[in-house]
C-alpha cells in the first residue's frame, strides 16, 4: 500500500511538534524515519497510526484520505503498529498472547471461551506467528519470565498475525543486545513485500541494513530525504547527528 503524508502538523499548546511533514512511501518499501530526540518521530507515528489527531494536513492510504481515523479504523485498513514499551500481557503466556491477537484478527473475539479446537485455522496461524519469530519453543512460557529481545518478538509477532500490508516500527531493537539486534534484523528483512514498513530507529547499523530510503526529521521539519548512501553524506543530516547544524530546512 502506498502511504501519503501531506503537510502534516502538530501542536501542543503553542508547541509545534510537527511543521508541515510531506513524503510518499511506495507500495512494499522499507522507509526509515530518522532524527536527533525531539525531532518529532513518535509525534509523526501516532498521526500515522491514529492515535493522535493533526492539526494540520492529510493522510492517504492508496489514495483514499484516511486523515484523523482512529486507530481501530486504520487496523481495519490493514495498518499495524509496535510501540517503544511493549503491549503485552505479561501474566500471559507466550501463546495466549498471539491466540489473542489471532481472534481480534478473524473476528472470532466473541468465541473466546468457546476453545480453539473448534477453529483449526486460530491453532495454525499462533504456530505460523510464532514460527516467523522464533518462538514456538517457547509458547508456553509466561511472558514476564521471557528476556527482553524475545519479548519484542512477541510484539513483532501480534503484529503479524493481522496479515497487515502496512507495518510501523517503532524502536523495535531498542534496549537489546547485539546478538538479539541481529536475529531482529533477520526477522524484518524476511517479511514479505506485499507489507510496507516504515520504521523509527535509533540504531543507524539497523537503518542502514533494513532501510531502501530514509526520511530525516530535525525540529519537527524535514531536513532530508534520499537512499542510505546519500543520507550518510549528507552534511546537513552529518551537521545535525553531531551538534554542527542549529537550523532547519524543510
Amino acid at each position: 500500500m502506498t502511504i501519503e503524508v501531506r503537510g502534516l502538523s502538530k501542536s501542543f499548546d503553542g508547541f509545534q511538534a510537527l511543521k508541515g511533514v510531506s513524503f510518499r512511501v511506495a507500495p512494499g518499501e522499507r522507509r526509515a524515519i530518522i532524527g536527533p530526540n525531539g525531532a518529532g518521530k513518535t509525534t509523526l507515528f501516532n498521526l500515522i497510526g491514529g492515535q493522535m489527531q493533526p492539526t494540520s494536513g492529510r493522510l492517504l492510504i492508496n489514495g483514499t484520505d484516511v486523515t484523523g481515523e482512529p486507530p481501530h479504523r486504520m487496523w481495519q485498513r490493514g495498518l499495524a503498529r509496535t510501540f517503544q514499551r511493549n503491549q503485552l500481557f505479561l501474566g500471559l503466556s507466550v501463546r495466549d498472547n498471539v491466540e489473542l491477537a489471532v481472534l481480534r484478527a478473524q473476528n472470532l473475539s466473541h468465541r473466546l471461551f468457546s476453545g480453539i479446537d473448534r477453529f483449526p485455522q486460530v491453532g495454525e496461524e499462533i504456530a505460523r506467528g510464532l514460527a516467523r519469530v522464533n518462538l514456538l519453543d517457547r509458547q508456553a512460557a509466561l511472558v514476564h519470565d521471557l528476556a527482553y529481545g524475545e519479548q519484542r518478538q512477541l510484539e513483532l509477532a501480534l503484529a503479524l498475525v493481522g496479515r497487515p500490508s502496512i507495518l510501523l516500527l517503532d524502536e523495535p531493537t531498542a534496549g537489546m543486545s547485539p546478538a538479539e539486534t541481529q536475529s531482529m534484523i533477520a526477522m524484518l528483512v524476511a517479511l514479505p513485500r506485499e507489507i510496507t514498513v516504515l520504521i523509527v530507529e535509533h540504531d543507524m547499523d539497523v537503518v542502514f541494513a533494513l532501510a531502501e530510503r530514509v526520511t530525516v526529521l530535525h525540529l519537527g521539519e524535514v531536513l532530508a530525504e534520499g537512499e542510505p548512501k546519500q543520507i550518510q553524506q549528507d552534511p546537513k543530516v552529518i551537521g545535525v547527528y553531531f551538534g554542527q547544524y542549529a537550523g532547519a530546512a524543510a
